[in-house]
């Protein structure tokens, strides 16, 4: 199919629309005082090395003040920063830093709930004016042996019931996720009005947009009623237990988005030199829904970018060539024209990419990622092929959700493996902290595993990441048309092309055996074929022809990714324009040359008397 991004002749008109935007988790990034916690000043010594990749966005994973019940997504305070990670003067220095470097900021924005530490939350249990109804609260209702029970069987997306009793207030209040994150209430105005005044703090502070958390979760059903058993668990407890037409993807969550999308666009109105102020949404929703967040069906628009996590949630290491073309497809279909795709391959909820798909992918999957259409969403480590350390204790364990589900179960779910400090080296900590001790044990295998080794080595996981992105920078993947076919069960292939540009295919073999690739019905001229970028294990080097031993088929390695130049007889463009200026300065001489021949053999016998 073809990608209805752009016009054939229209570049992208705005910097997020097919930037690369690196996922920074905090915590784990970098600790640049000894306490074996990642912080600013650490984000702040690396962002050269962005640079030097080739990254100019990033969003930080929550840096604002919490008790870290959540780590950072139970937030007491809107407005400050999280002592462990530095002061708002650090902050400062880290947005203009980036911006000198060419490197947008965007911040984890959670407005769904806050921390029950926050001064909103403690005003609403006292009752104070104009507090009373921030959150969701309800009497609740008493069983048949007169015992005092939740309002419904809604559940916690973290486990267990989603109401709280409050002692002081004596009622029940709404947390969808632990209990030490009450909903906030969106129906009220006033609670609009306060997360408006949030945003705006940081756009003033020079943030160039906000990735969204749990948007779909904004609002709930007013009648409180039951939500429908699903049949997928027989736990009352477990958030499987039923359907969520209550507590999810609301009508009235599309209207909040669509407000936001209006603020950030006055504000860029107000304020241009920054160039737009983004919304990214995150929300595990259906296809029709996400796609409302890009424009409803009355053209209102509402996300740049509603989170596309297909590769996340539908495909994984048993997935054949035929699930990954699907997944790509159906979100173009889906996507409204004129907006930008996306694609997130990894984030700081889900196993990493290495471990999902096996370490041999990570070069393929990086190659899918930035030469589909669009933006794409990298989390820091996957340019390395970081691995989830499985060998995490229940002891060393911090994630709620593994809490919750007990020293038996605590590993099925537990999202700290993907979230160990980042491997900048072999020495000690990884080069992460001089600590005696992390927050999260690092991964062992860092001593191999590491950036400066990928750095000095010929071949590397990061030499590709970053041979990627500079190819990302040309015009055929900025602006080309697309098309994606499964050549197999095992292979699939992308085509990009552009008129008067060489046409860019990616070749990725998904399956853990070696695949002979014939290519002759997916392009017109296979035997053309040059390599751009090849992987860590393969045998092709950059500038190599596919068919060096004169065969029209391709070897690809089992889970083994290339990507490939087809020299057609197309010129490029500035060939074009100097073939026209040649031409053109011919006919003048050929013009000159017949004046001439005139003059001499006609007009010399011109009598003019």
């Amino acid at each position: 199919m073809s990608s209805l991004l752009s016009t054939e002749t229209d570049d992208f008109i705005d910097w997020w629309q097919h930037a690369v935007f690196y996922q920074i988790y905090p915590r784990s990034f970098k600790d640049s005082n000894g306490d074996g916690i990642g912080d600013l000043q650490g984000i702040i010594s690396k962002l050269p090395y962005l640079a030097e990749t080739g990254i100019t966005a990033t969003w930080l994973s929550p840096i604002f003040q919490s008790p870290m019940v959540d780590f950072g997504y139970d937030i007491s305070d809107y407005r400050s920063i999280q002592s462990e990670y530095g002061s708002m003067s650090d902050f400062e220095q880290l947005v203009h830093t980036a911006t000198t470097l060419g490197i947008k900021i965007v911040l984890d924005f959670v407005p769904n709930h806050s921390s029950d530490q926050h001064e909103w939350f403690k005003k609403s249990v006292a009752k104070e004016p104009g507090y009373e109804d921030f959150y969701i609260w309800s009497d609740g209702k008493l069983d048949e042996d007169g015992k005092r029970q939740p309002p419904n069987n809604w559940q916690s997306v973290f486990y267990g019931s989603a109401w709280e009793w409050n002692e002081e207030r004596e009622q029940y209040y709404l947390h969808q996720f632990t209990k030490e994150q009450p909903d906030l209430n969106f129906r009220n105005a006033a609670v609009v009005q306060a997360m408006d005044d949030v945003m705006l703090y940081w756009l003033q502070k020079g943030v160039a947009g906000f990735r969204i958390d749990a948007v779909n979760h904004l609002f709930e059903s007013e009648t409180l009623a039951d939500e429908p058993l699903s049949g997928k668990s027989t736990d009352p407890l477990s958030y499987d237990y039923t359907r969520h037409i209550y507590t999810k993807d609301l009508p009235e969550v599309l209207d909040m988005v669509q407000h936001w999308r209006q603020l950030l666009d006055d504000y860029t109105a107000k304020h241009p030199a920054g160039g737009a102020r983004i919304m990214m949404t995150e929300a595990y929703a259906g296809l029709r829904e996400l796609a409302d967040y890009y424009e409803d069906a009355n053209g209102v628009r509402g996300s740049h970018l509603p989170f596309n996590f297909n590769f996340i949630s539908n495909v994984n290491g048993e997935s054949d060539a035929r699930d990954f073309v699907y997944n790509v497809e159906k979100w173009l279909v889906y996507m409204p024209r004129g907006h930008a795709a996306n694609w997130v391959m990894g984030n700081h909820d889900n196993p990493r990419v290495a471990t999902r798909f096996g370490a041999d992918s990570v070069d393929a999957m990086n190659m899918l990622l930035m030469t589909l259409p669009g933006v794409a969403v990298t989390y820091n480590g996957e340019e390395l092929g970081m691995e989830d350390n499985k060998e995490i204790s229940w002891e060393e364990t911090v994630d709620p959700p593994a809490r919750n589900a007990g020293e038996l179960d605590f590993q099925k779910v537990s999202r700290d493996p993907a979230r160990t400090p980042f491997q900048w080296s072999s020495a000690r900590n990884a080069g992460f902290s001089d600590a005696a001790r992390t927050w999260l044990p690092v991964n062992p295998n860092y001593v191999q595993l590491n950036l400066k080794s990928q750095q000095l080595a010929k071949k590397s996981h990061y030499k590709v990441y970053k041979l990627l992105i500079e190819l990302r920078k040309l015009p055929v993947l900025r602006r080309g048309r697309f098309s994606i076919e499964p050549l197999s069960r095992a292979v699939f292939a992308i085509k990009r092309s552009l008129k008067d540009y060489n046409t860019l295919v990616t070749i990725i073999n998904v399956s853990d055996k070696e695949q002979i690739v014939n290519l002759t019905d997916f392009i017109n001229r296979p035997q053309q074929l040059i390599v751009a970028v090849a992987g860590v294990d393969s045998t092709y080097e950059p500038g190599d022809y596919s068919n060096r031993n004169g065969s029209q088929q391709l070897l690809l390695p089992p889970n083994a990714g290339i990507i490939l130049w087809e020299q057609d007889a197309i010129m490029s463009a500035q060939r074009r324009q100097l073939v026209k200026q040649l031409i053109k300065s011919f006919n003048v001489v050929l013009v000159a040359l017949l004046i001439y021949n005139l003059w001499r053999h006609k007009w010399t016998k011109v009598n003019f008397n």
